[in-house]
């Protein structure tokens, strides 16, 4: 059990321990919901009421089978915003709802979404390492500037830094497949700027160079883009999600 599923169990029968972590962790409960919903969620919103609802739900459900505390919740809350926008028809159209999100049992979706709820908890930690001192918009910080930078960038190339989460690599194997491509483009110039040029992957070329898989271009294309950019750009706060790639450029 990870510390924070520790002082859950702790302190969630002391009411006043308990609103005070909730209060702590307000910042958590936005990112998820963000996450959840592909879109920023203030604390004004409907969606943060639901999402400040199914945080407290999950600490009163939590138990140490559910494994890491965050990812957890961060689970809880997505199923809940979903339910909620499920009955809302007028947003259907704004949410993508994959089926196993909704059949699946939790423990299920938590291993189907793991890397999304990865990505979440890297983005929650940094964004609290980050807050500017005096406080401030809880729905801003610095790694969220980079995402939107790096929204923008990858809208040229046809794709959200949201699809990330579909389209990354899961298994050992093919992550490292996956760094080795990334690699190569950043240590071929060429390539590298042939892909900004071209907006997509140079996939002929790296094929014949370097021996990669057509296979791996076509499924993982969007992830090694957005990692080479990153990687390559003035990301810090997100390379460091990258930073097996970057591990494995030195070995």
């Amino acid at each position: 059990m990870d510390e924070m599923g520790s002082r859950v169990l702790s302190i969630r029968n002391d009411p006043q321990q308990l609103n005070n972590f909730i209060a702590e962790n307000k910042r958590f409960v936005l990112t998820s919901a963000y996450y959840a919903l592909n879109r920023y969620v203030s604390d004004s919103d409907d969606e943060y009421s639901i999402a400040l609802m199914a945080y407290a739900e999950a600490i009163d459900a939590y138990n140490e089978s559910k494994g890491n505390f965050q990812s957890f919740a961060a689970m809880v809350i997505k199923r809940r915003l979903i339910d909620y926008l499920r009955t809302q028809s007028r947003y259907a159209p704004e949410l993508s709802v994959e089926p196993y999100a909704m059949d699946a049992d939790l423990s299920q979706s938590e291993e189907v979404s793991a890397l999304q709820m990865e990505i979440a908890r890297k983005t929650v930690q940094l964004s609290e390492d980050h807050v500017p001192s005096g406080g401030g918009d809880p729905g801003h910080s610095p790694v969220r500037d980079e995402i939107e930078a790096l929204q923008e960038l990858l809208e040229r190339y046809g794709f959200s830094f949201f699809d990330l989460t579909e389209c990354s690599p899961r298994a050992d194997k093919t992550r490292k497949a996956c760094a080795e491509v990334v690699n190569a483009l950043l240590n071929t110039p060429e390539l590298f700027e042939t892909m900004r040029r071209t907006r997509s992957l140079p996939a002929r070329e790296l094929v014949k160079r370097y021996g990669v898989r057509t296979k791996l271009l076509d499924k993982h294309r969007r992830y090694i883009i957005a990692a080479a950019e990153i990687l390559n750009g003035e990301y810090p706060l997100l390379a460091e999600y990258m930073s097996y790639i970057r591990k494995s450029m030195k070995t």
